[in-house]
């Protein structure tokens, strides 16, 4: 089979863990022993999430403002995709010497076109980067040329457009590098975001593009058998954290989006995963599904043995 497996954050780093390089790598290779296994037999494709990444990177950048000149989102993007596929790459290497598997691993920095008419470009609500006061918070919009909002009461931050993606520039390049005995990390962060001119030029955006909707768009776009969207939670469940809790083990499409219509999943947290479901199973032919559940039980996702499968219809 033909599967993209999409890495939330905790892939990378849990919250409120300090952001050294080491602990990343300690969360990586826990990833990469999940799915190595999947590789000898499945073509594999992976995206990943970037959010302290990049906040890291900005924040070292604001603080560099004086002397240095800012860093812009698409650049900062470009950046981790290349960091965190490195880390990925070294571990694949090492993991797949272990297993005595004769497989490799690319990382493949890619754009996503996005639409300048979007309509997230003119309500910029995408929080990025570290928490400030507020007034700390204004000053760097001022100076900087940053939008600022207040953040669910834990605080001020940058907020940023989040468009729809249109189009994977380099989905040619990772049909051709996925099948051939390689595991092929791409789409980090949800791609970089960049606007086509009328003559063909690529210009950067300051956006952040939402990682579920790129892996959904490339799972469609390679044909993909399966979407595995790993997250920190069993499964998809209604009345979540209340006693009326139920757990969902397969449902159908139109199950889940009269789910989403009614409000039973989090806007920030679950929905945004059940969207990026619906849109690829909505979007592919008959027999593909779309899986959520935790990374360290991969292979039984992948089996359909564990977490939320949503298909097309019942079955």
């Amino acid at each position: 089979m033909r599967l993209v497996l999409a890495l939330g954050g905790n892939a990378l780093l849990e919250r409120g863990e300090a952001p050294g390089v080491e602990i990343q790598e300690k969360h990586v290779a826990v990833a990469v022993a999940a799915m190595a296994p999947l590789a000898d037999h499945h073509d594999l494709v992976v995206t990943h999430g970037n959010g302290p990444q990049v906040g890291f990177i900005l924040r070292r950048s604001e603080i560099g403002s004086a002397e240095v000149p800012v860093v812009p989102m698409d650049y900062a993007t470009a950046d981790t995709q290349g960091a965190i596929g490195s880390m990925f790459q070294r571990a694949l290497a090492f993991e797949f010497v272990r297993l005595g598997l004769n497989l490799g691993s690319v990382t493949l920095v890619t754009h996503v076109v996005v639409g300048a008419e979007d309509p997230a470009f003119t309500r910029p609500d995408k929080p990025i980067g570290v928490f400030y006061p507020e007034a700390r918070a204004r000053d760097l919009g001022r100076r900087l040329g940053w939008m600022v909002a207040e953040d669910s009461g834990r605080g001020w931050r940058r907020v940023v457009p989040s468009p729809w993606p249109r189009q994977i520039l380099e989905i040619d390049d990772i049909a051709h590098l996925a099948g051939r005995n390689r595991i092929v990390v791409a789409c980090g962060g949800g791609g970089i975001p960049v606007l086509v001119g009328a003559d063909g030029r690529l210009t950067g955006v300051e956006a952040v593009v939402d990682k579920d909707r790129t892996s959904a768009l490339l799972a469609r776009l390679l044909g993909a058998d399966a979407l595995l969207l790993c997250t920190g939670v069993d499964a998809v469940c209604t009345g979540w954290g209340t006693p009326a809790q139920r757990r969902l083990d397969r449902i159908s499409s139109a199950e889940a989006a009269a789910l989403l219509a009614a409000g039973e999943l989090g806007a920030g947290s679950m929905g945004p995963k059940v969207e990026a479901a619906l849109d690829f199973v909505a979007g592919s032919g008959p027999g593909r599904r779309a899986v959520i559940g935790r990374l360290e039980r991969l292979s039984a996702l992948a089996e359909g043995a564990e977490g939320t499968a949503i298909v097309e219809e019942r079955g």
